[in-house]
C-alpha cells in the first residue's frame, strides 16, 4: 500500500476544490492510501479580509514569521508522497503554509520525502515557489513536481477581480468584471495530473524520485512577468523591513507607512509596469535567449 499526505490550508475553498480533483484518481486506487492535513491557524485569518488588515501582514508573509498552528496527527510518521497545495500572498506562500514548512513536525514528515506542489492563484507565482523550493531543501525533501493553475479572466482583470473577491467574497460583485478564480474547468482538467500519479505509483515500486507530470502542461510560464515579479519581490523585501520597524500589526505607526505603501504600489503600476513592459518587448530579440532559459528553469521540474 502506497501512502500519500496531502496538505492544505485555504480560505475560500478553491484550493480544496483544485486537490480534490487531482486526488480523486488516488483516492479510487486500492493500492494507495490517502490522508489529508488541513492547516490551521490558532488565531483564524478573516475571509472576506478587511482592506487594512490584509496589508497589515504583508511585512510578517514576505518574510515568512511563522504564526501558532493547531496541532496535527498525521496517521504515519513516513510517506511515499506528499502533495502540498498552497496559495498565494504578496509573491510569497501563505503564513499558514510557511509556518508549517517551518514546524519541528514538517521537519520529520518531509524528510527524504518525494513532493509535488500545487499552486492556485492570481497569476504571479514564480517568487512564491522560489521560497517553497528553499523551504522544502531546508527540510531534506525532494521537489518532484509543481502543478499551478491560475485565474481564468486574464492579467488585466485579475489585478481588479482577485482584489474584489479578496475583500467582498463575493467571485463576480460586478457585472463588468469577470468572476475570479481559476476556471472550473481547469479544475475538472487537473484530475489527469492525478491519474499519472496513480500510474507511476501503481506500475513502479520504486522511490519517485523525477518527474511524474512532464509533458501534461502542469505549469505556464508568462515570460511577461518574469521581470515584473523579480522587481516587485526585491520591492517587497525593502518595504517589509522598513513597515517592521514602524511598529507591529496593528500600531498607527504602521498603518501610515501602509498608505504610503500602497498609493506608492498603485502608481507603481499604473506607470513603470507598462513602460517596463513596453521596453521588455522592444528589447525582446536581444533578450530571447535568456527569457527561453529563465522559462525552462522557474517551469522545473515538471516542464510546460
Amino acid at each position: 500500500m502506497r501512502k500519500i499526505l496531502t496538505i492544505c490550508y485555504t480560505q475560500t475553498g478553491q484550493l480544496s476544490k483544485i486537490k480534490d480533483s487531482i486526488c480523486q484518481p488516488l483516492e479510487d486506487s486500492k493500492q494507495i492510501s490517502m490522508e489529508t492535513i488541513v492547516i490551521k491557524p490558532k488565531v483564524a485569518f478573516p475571509f472576506p479580509w478587511p482592506f487594512l488588515k490584509f496589508f497589515r501582514i504583508f511585512p510578517e508573509t514576505v518574510v515568512m514569521e511563522p504564526v501558532e498552528l493547531n496541532p496535527i496527527t498525521p496517521q504515519y510518521d513516513e510517506y511515499d508522497l506528499i502533495i502540498l497545495t498552497y496559495q498565494v500572498w504578496f509573491l510569497s506562500p501563505s503564513i499558514p503554509v510557511a509556518s508549517f514548512l517551518q514546524s519541528a513536525q514538517a521537519k520529520a514528515l518531509f524528510d527524504n520525502t518525494p513532493v509535488v506542489t500545487v499552486i492556485g492563484c492570481r497569476g504571479m507565482w514564480l517568487m512564491a515557489q522560489e521560497k517553497v523550493k528553499n523551504l522544502l531543501e531546508s527540510l531534506n525533501a525532494k521537489l518532484v513536481d509543481n502543478v499551478v493553475l491560475s485565474d481564468d479572466c486574464g492579467a488585466f482583470f485579475s489585478f481588479l477581480a482577485t482584489p474584489l473577491w479578496m475583500l467582498t467574497g463575493n467571485k463576480k460583485p460586478l457585472s463588468w468584471v469577470p468572476p475570479a478564480g481559476v476556471g472550473e474547468q481547469d479544475i475538472i482538467d487537473a484530475k489527469r495530473f492525478g491519474e499519472a500519479i496513480r500510474q507511476r505509483l501503481e506500475f513502479n515500486p520504486e522511490p519517485v524520485q523525477e518527474s511524474m507530470l512532464a509533458g501534461l502542461g502542469a505549469v505556464k510560464i508568462n515570460e511577461k512577468l518574469i521581470a515584473s515579479e523579480r522587481v516587485a519581490s526585491h520591492s517587497f523585501n525593502i518595504w517589509s523591513k522598513i513597515l517592521r520597524k514602524l511598529g507591529p500589526q496593528d500600531s498607527k505607526r504602521r498603518a501610515i507607512g501602509l498608505t504610503v505603501y500602497v498609493t506608492f504600489l498603485i502608481l507603481l503600476i499604473l506607470t513603470v509596469v507598462p513602460i517596463s513592459a513596453l521596453l521588455k518587448k522592444l528589447i525582446s530579440p536581444l533578450t530571447r535567449k535568456k527569457i527561453v532559459a529563465q522559462k525552462k528553469y522557474y517551469a522545473e521540474p515538471s516542464g510546460e
